[in-house]
Parts: C-alpha cells; sequence; structure tokens
C-alpha cells in the first residue's frame, strides 16, 4: 500500500511537471497537496509586505521629512490664519484714517480719496506684517551641515521700515556677516530675516541688534556682524531736513567682538564697491 502511494505521488508530480529533489530519504507527502495558485499569492503578498517593511523602515530612518511636512503645514495654517486677521481689523484701521483725514480737512468722500483710508490700511498691515513672522517661520529646514569656518558675506540687502517716532520711513542697505561652527544657512535667508524685523515699526539702532541676535540664536556660529547705513526721512522731509545725512550702526558678537582682525576684515569687504 506504501509503494502504490508512493508511486501514485510520483506520478502526481511528473503531471504538474515538478522535480523532486534528488536526495529525498523522506517525502512529506502533505507539501504535495498544496495549491500552486495559492502558494504563489502567498509569495507575492510576502513581496508587498516586505516592500512595505523596507518603505517604512526608510522613513524611520529620514524623519526629518516628516518634521519639514509638519512645519510646512503649520506655516500654512499661520499664514491662512494671519490672512482671516488682517481681514477683521481692516475696517478699523480703515475707519481711523477716514477720521485722520477728515480731521486735517479733507473731504474724505471725494472721488480722489473715496478708497485712500483703504488703501493706506492695506499698506500699513503689509509694512508691519513682520510681527507677524519669526525666524524659524521662514528658515524652513535651510540650515545645512558643512564643514566651513571662514567667513560669509552678504552685503548691499535693500531694506525699507517705519520710524516709530514719526511713522515716515527710513530706507537703506544691511551687510551681514558670520562665521559658521560647522553649519551654513541658505543666502536668501539672510535677506528674508532683515524683512522680518525691518517690516515692523522700529529705530535703526534696535534693527541692528535684532538681526544679529536673530542669526546668532538660530545658527549658533563662531560670531556674527551687522552694519545698517540708511536714511531717515524724519530728518530730510522735516525737522532739520537734511537732505545728505546718512546713518550708520553695527552689531557685533563673538569673534568679530572679540578679534579687532577679524572685525577690521569685515569692515573692509562691506566697503568696497
Amino acid at each position: 500500500m506504501g509503494r502504490r502511494c508512493a508511486r501514485g505521488v510520483c506520478e502526481r508530480y511528473k503531471s504538474r511537471r515538478v522535480r523532486l529533489p534528488a536526495t529525498t530519504p523522506h517525502l512529506d507527502v502533505t507539501s504535495l497537496f498544496i495549491n500552486p495558485k495559492q502558494n504563489k499569492k502567498t509569495t507575492q503578498h510576502e513581496r508587498t509586505q516586505g516592500l512595505r517593511g523596507r518603505a517604512s523602515q526608510q522613513r524611520l530612518q529620514r524623519p526629518h521629512h516628516r518634521q519639514q511636512k509638519v512645519r510646512r503645514g503649520a506655516s500654512q495654517s499661520r499664514d491662512v490664519r494671519k490672512e482671516a486677521e488682517d481681514k477683521s481689523r481692516l475696517p478699523a484701521i480703515e475707519a481711523a484714517y477716514t477720521c485722520i483725514l477728515r480731521e486735517l480737512g479733507e473731504d474724505a468722500d471725494r472721488e480722489g480719496l473715496l478708497r485712500t483710508p483703504l488703501r493706506a490700511a492695506k499698506a500699513m498691515q503689509f509694512l508691519t506684517k513682520g510681527y507677524h513672522e519669526t525666524i524659524y517661520d521662514i528658515l524652513n529646514d535651510a540650515i545645512f551641515d558643512e564643514d566651513h569656518n571662514e567667513m560669509v558675506i552678504v552685503k548691499d540687502i535693500d531694506m525699507f521700515s517705519l520710524c516709530e517716532h514719526h511713522l515716515v520711513p527710513f530706507f537703506g542697505r544691511v551687510h551681514i556677516g558670520y562665521i559658521p561652527n560647522k553649519k551654513v544657512v541658505g543666502l536668501s535667508k539672510l535677506a528674508r530675516i532683515v524683512e522680518i524685523y525691518s517690516r515692523r515699526l522700529q529705530v535703526q539702532e534696535r534693527l541692528t541688534k535684532q538681526i544679529a541676535m536673530g542669526i546668532s540664536e538660530a545658527l549658533q556660529p563662531l560670531g556674527v556682524a551687522v552694519v545698517i547705513e540708511a536714511a531717515h526721512m524724519c530728518m530730510v522731509m522735516r525737522g532739520v531736513q537734511k537732505i545728505n545725512s546718512r546713518t550708520v550702526t553695527s552689531t557685533m558678537l563673538g569673534v568679530y567682538l572679540e578679534d579687532p582682525k577679524t572685525r577690521e576684515e569685515f569692515l573692509t569687504l562691506t566697503q568696497r564697491a
């Protein structure tokens, strides 16, 4: 009986064109009756699960991608919230400008001034948009590991701000230098940092220090230097009315403050045409 069963099994293997192992002293009969299609499905399932497992492992090894998506989503939600706040505050600012025009003796209802309060309100919101932004909102994972410890300078960055004393503009150029401590930042982000702090009611002295401190906190460099040269309309359009006057302020941190040669090198490079 045993020989017949074994012979029958061999016949079924031959009909399925399956080669028996050459050295198989004991034959597992139960494995011969497995449906080949079902076995194929199982293999495909295992293969799919293996691919998913490797992809999941790769995602775990690169957590910064998830963090970047979370930060981008948070930034977008902040933008939406800011737009909603601006719209809600716009009517009050518009009404205030209408009141100012009338108190100046103007007819706020004449054609040329009919939409001026609304335009002025939107302009004021744009000129002070820096209150709603922080450095970490705009850096957006733009800090990179780099073995570089020499001076990096971005100069002649255009700057526009509002004097907090008279609400008239002051504008000029900003020169920024820093010495990396194994980390560098995208160059455009330095200009964005200037934009954040200049789009507020400011004085030039505080603006200079805020830019330097912001870069220092974000990058932890060996040193930061910031120089601003600006013309103030409160001195040009009113008051003493000195058209050619310029104000220069500087903030030095780290090696720029401690090493006179490093400071001199920065000042020399920024003064060249």
